[in-house]
Parts: structure tokens; sequence; C-alpha cells
């Protein structure tokens, strides 16, 4: 069975943030991501998961107003000061923390430089933190209009362009039934690129429980492929975070 990791961005956020923390542990997980850390001061977010003796497998860099639109400045290209700032931010927070993965957010872009652009902030980065893995993730655009990376076909070339050991891609299976339509073809054909998963139940964006992916063949396809990273569950709850909590056993 793979190792679970709980996403307290979206789950047991009928909590306060500080108190998701110790309701991950209590439910059985030894590890969490937080999309967006940056409310809370790194020591701060180090002392609540040491608490708790949780792991930290992932954080984003910040992805600018949310309410606004915006997505993360990796691919724009009059924004390239603003990403730096942001990634180096990112990467405090990681290091304080020990986070395992930082997931580089491309952005809304569409213009012939945004891959130019992307390309040379993913070496900068790669370069500027090369014992920090680092992580890209193609999103579906059908949830996320206009966001640059929008394909896994795309992101390997991304990935082969900029050759750095660091880097890596995070498959949301969620994403990835919306861009491919089979997700167990899709790890077959990139498995060999991917350091970290999330996972959330299609249609709906629920429990990964029923629907249209199989979870319990999938799991037991990344233990015949021996994949060693994290899943995390990254879904909105129903009700209850702890009430749908069934699929860690599935």
């Amino acid at each position: 069975m793979p190792r679970f990791a709980a996403n307290l961005s979206m789950l047991f956020i009928e909590l306060p943030l500080e108190r998701r923390f110790e309701a991950a542990k209590k439910a059985g997980f030894d590890a969490v991501e937080l999309l967006f850390p940056y409310e809370l001061p790194a020591h701060a977010l180090k002392s609540l998961l040491a608490d708790q003796d949780l792991a930290l497998v992932l954080i984003n860099t910040p992805a600018g107003d949310w309410a606004k639109g915006e997505r993360g400045f990796a691919a724009l290209p009059d924004q390239i000061e603003t990403f730096r700032t942001g990634f180096e931010r990112a990467l405090t927070t990681a290091q304080t923390c020990n986070a395992t993965h930082i997931h580089v957010m491309a952005g809304l872009a569409n213009s012939p430089a945004a891959h130019t652009v992307f390309i040379e902030n993913l070496i900068w980065a790669a370069a500027l933190a090369p014992d920090q893995s680092l992580t890209i993730e193609p999103i579906n655009p059908i949830d996320m209009p206009n966001y640059f990376l929008n394909s896994f076909d795309q992101a390997a070339t991304i990935l082969a362009e900029v050759n750095a050991s660091n880097l890596s891609l995070q498959f949301d299976t969620y994403h990835a039934h919306r861009i491919t339509g089979d997700v167990p073809c899709a790890w077959k054909q990139f498995a060999p690129l991917i350091h970290h998963i999330q996972i959330a139940g299609y249609p709906g964006r629920h429990e990964p429980l029923g629907g249209e992916i199989n979870y319990p063949a999938f799991f037991a396809q990344l233990d015949n492929d021996h994949y060693s990273g994290w899943v995390s569950g990254e879904y909105n709850p129903k009700g209850q975070t702890l009430d749908g909590l069934q699929w860690i056993n599935n």
C-alpha cells in the first residue's frame, strides 16, 4: 500500500489551520502537504510539524492574489522578479521545515515567450537549490483555463529541456483524468518522471472513493511498480474529513 499524506489546505478545514496537524496525525497520517504555508511563519510551521511528528512533503511557490486570478508566476514574461522573490521565500520555508518538494507554479500565460521564460526560471531555481526537490504539475484547462502547463507531453518536454536532476513531475490523478481520460495509461507512460502524487475522486473532486477512477487498482499498480513517493489526498471532502477517509484502507 502506498504512503498516504493529507493536504491540509483542503482536508480538516472544519478546524483552524493550527489544529489540522494534530487532527491529521490522529487520523493516521505521518505526512502532510500545505499548498500555501505563507500565512504562518516558517518557524511556527516547523513547530506544528514537530509537535505531531509529521513530515512536510510538499508546498507550492506563492501563487499571488488568488482572488484576483493569479496562479503563480514562473511562466509569466513580465513577472520574472516576482517569481524569483517568491521562489526564494518558498525555499526558505522548505529548508526550515525540511519539505520534500516545492511545486513550481507556472501561472496563467499563453504568449510565445512563456515557454522560454518557464524554462529559464526552472533552470535558475534548480541551480539555486540543487539539494531541493522541485516539481511541475500539469493542471487541466477546464478547471483552470489558460494555465500554462496543461498537458503531460508538454511537461515531459519541459523536463527534458531543463534537464535538472532535482526537477520532476507531480502527478495529480484528478487533473490526469480530465486531461487524458485514462489515469492508468498516463501513469504507465510518465511514471519514470513522477516523484509525487495527489489524488481525488472524479467527478466532483471529492473523496477518492468510487467514481470514474479505480483507486484500489491504481494503488495496486503503484505497489507493483515500486513507487516509493508519497500519495497525498488533495480533495474537497463531502462532509467532515474524518467521515470520508475509508480510501486509506482501499
